[in-house]
């Protein structure tokens, strides 16, 4: 008889397994109580309405108690989510999300006066005001973002209304969430050992390697099978996500949607668009990958199920979670010992929620706030993909602890654009680390393939994806219905494109928009893209020595919001404005695909 394998439940996973979340409120009670004190705080930093402009005291007494009350009420949301996020199924939790969601509406509604009223000072008035109140001086660099946002803050009363807004314009997303990662039923199918296994988003990543074809053409049939039911409703969900960008972009006078989302983080349009410019300009390496795939796999037809199985066979190398940390600290030695000293912190505190089980939230991410520790979330796999997660979710979590431990909490964030560059510099590290000390060369040629399908997932299949998600944007600000079939139609047609005649272009691959949650996270993805190509040129400096570049690499980790990503990446070594980074970038593509292709022909 063979074993039906389904995920536990929470409570049959082992602690030491899990985070410990009592770091941030030791129960439920201690939350309740940390909820009222930010009512309270938001009710005292109200009281600063229509104050800020009459004294330098009052300005500085009025920024501090803001930031305050963000500071609590960012560890409220923070719990609150988490322990929603390890299982989406208890109501319990579900119900303190909504409340603390709603909090942060109430808080932002109202305090939305800040804004506008230090907008509205003149220059001169803020200078008498610095020269006044030295202490301002510690928000210069927030003062002078809210001052280059002139234009596009709306006068108090209007910005209380948009701001009371945002749980309707994020109903779409919530609902996209818990359908995806709680409501949807997958299906069972079988595994490698011939045995059943229910479907997940997790388990979807392991069975789509798998050397066995029918295994991944089961599982990728398997999954589809349920987007393809409930399409119609997935795509409105997007177009509802998709068109409060477009409202909300427009409401604050910026020409579109991608201006807006680029304009919070001061990146340049330009980035984006040499970002599309370049990997358009080398798709014939990707085209060249792929035809390599179906070659080597021997295959009359390739399809999009195969195009993540390894070339070289079974992976050569697999890790249990306590193999994985220890390979991921040798990997992240060159760094230094200060670095290290944090992520073993990380690794040895429970920092981490390591098992997928019932109800978990699917992928997996670094959280945490100011005041916490630098949480992970994964849906652990014994495989090299889930090494390169665990490698991943440190380097954001390390740039977490060094940036709040040496920015004050007004600048003890970072933007995407930034974290994206820490998590894949460890990627590179960890690909160089495997490539220097695994000599044989069927581990050589797993390792080669697997940074290549790294590249083509990170830097090709994400500015596919934002490609994607630029169409959206623009097609609902000219009017154009988002339907399933437009959407699924727009999506086949730019994937086929990326991947060339070389591999099939599948039926099922058209509804691949409808189960990506980034979609809903308004010009996000291509940060992935850039980051990765900015971290290759980092990584580099690191691995071969270059002066000063892990002292340059920690500097760029303890900046955090202090000034803007494009300056801080500028002084670390890449200039993000231009193209050079990614040809860079792309060179190394192709010389790895060169020593991949050469190494198979010797073998």
């Amino acid at each position: 008889m063979t074993n039906v394998q389904q995920l536990p439940e929470r409570d049959q996973v082992p602690e030491d397994l899990t985070w410990d979340l009592a770091l941030i409120y030791p129960d439920d009670q201690a939350w309740e109580t940390d909820f009222q004190q930010v009512k309270q705080q938001a009710q005292v930093t109200a009281d600063f309405q229509g104050k800020l402009s009459q004294s330098a005291t009052e300005l500085y007494q009025g920024i501090v108690a803001l930031h305050n009350t963000y500071r609590h009420l960012e560890k409220v949301y923070v719990y609150a989510s988490m322990k929603s996020d390890q299982d989406t199924n208890n109501q319990t939790y579900l119900g303190l999300v909504a409340r603390a969601s709603s909090l942060a509406t109430e808080v932002a509604t109202s305090l939305a006066f800040v804004e506008p009223e230090i907008i509205a000072l003149s220059d001169d008035k803020l200078a008498e005001f610095v020269q006044a109140e030295p202490k301002l001086n510690e928000y210069q660099h927030y003062l002078d973002d809210l001052r280059e946002q002139k234009g596009h803050v709306l006068d108090t009363a209007s910005e209380k209304l948009v701001t009371a807004a945002t749980e309707v314009f994020g109903a779409s997303r919530h609902t996209f969430n818990v359908l995806n990662n709680s409501d949807l039923e997958f299906p069972f199918v079988v595994n490698e050992d011939g045995d059943p296994v229910q479907l997940s988003n997790g388990v979807y990543g392991a069975l789509i390697e798998s050397t066995n074809r029918d295994v991944r053409k089961g599982a990728f049939e398997g999954l589809y099978s349920i987007y393809d039911q409930f399409q119609n409703t997935l795509a409105q969900t997007l177009t509802g996500e998709i068109k409060s960008h477009n409202y909300l972009a427009k409401v604050h006078h910026y020409p579109n949607a991608r201006a807006a989302a680029m304009a919070a983080n001061h990146i340049p349009e330009k980035v984006y668009d040499n970002l599309v410019t370049q990997v358009n300009q080398h798709l014939d390496l990707l085209h060249r990958y792929v035809a390599l795939r179906k070659k080597l796999l021997g295959v009359d037809e390739l399809h999009m199920y195969d195009m993540y199985v390894p070339l070289t066979g079974e992976p050569s190398l697999t890790y249990d979670f306590t193999a994985a940390k220890k390979e991921a600290k040798q990997a992240l030695a060159i760094l230094g010992d200060d670095y290290l000293s944090h992520v073993d912190e990380i690794f040895n505190n429970r920092y981490i929620d390591v098992v997928e089980s019932k109800g978990k939230r699917s992928g997996a991410y670094s959280g945490g706030a100011y005041d916490t520790a630098p949480y992970e979330l994964l849906n652990w796999q014994d495989n090299i993909s889930n090494l390169y997660t665990l490698v991943h979710e440190t380097g954001h979590s390390v740039h977490s602890w060094y940036t709040r431990h040496n920015q004050p909490y007004q600048y003890g964030d970072y933007p995407i654009f930034l974290a994206e560059i820490a998590s894949t510099t460890n990627e590179n590290l960890l690909t160089e680390y495997l490539l220097k000390t695994q000599t044989d060369p069927t581990v050589r040629a797993y390792l080669l393939n697997y940074y290549l399908d790294g590249f083509k997932g990170t830097v090709y299949r994400q500015t596919q994806f934002a490609e994607f998600e630029h169409f959206l944007h623009t097609a609902d600000d000219q009017g154009i219905p988002l339907t399933a079939d437009t959407l699924s139609q727009q999506y086949g047609e730019i994937n086929a494109r990326y991947y060339g005649e070389a591999v099939i272009s599948d039926p099922e691959i058209s509804l691949e928009w409808a189960r990506i949650p980034h979609f809903y996270m308004n010009y996000y993805v291509y940060q992935y893209a850039t980051g990765f190509a900015a971290a290759s040129t980092l990584a580099n400096g690191i691995t071969q020595g270059h002066p000063q570049a892990v002292e340059h690499y920690l500097n760029y980790l303890k900046s955090g919001n202090s000034q803007d990503p494009i300056v801080t990446m500028q002084q670390a070594g890449v200039d993000m404005t231009q193209p050079t980074y990614l040809t860079d970038a792309f060179a190394v593509f192709a010389k790895r695909l060169d020593e991949l292709e050469n190494l198979l022909k010797s073998n």
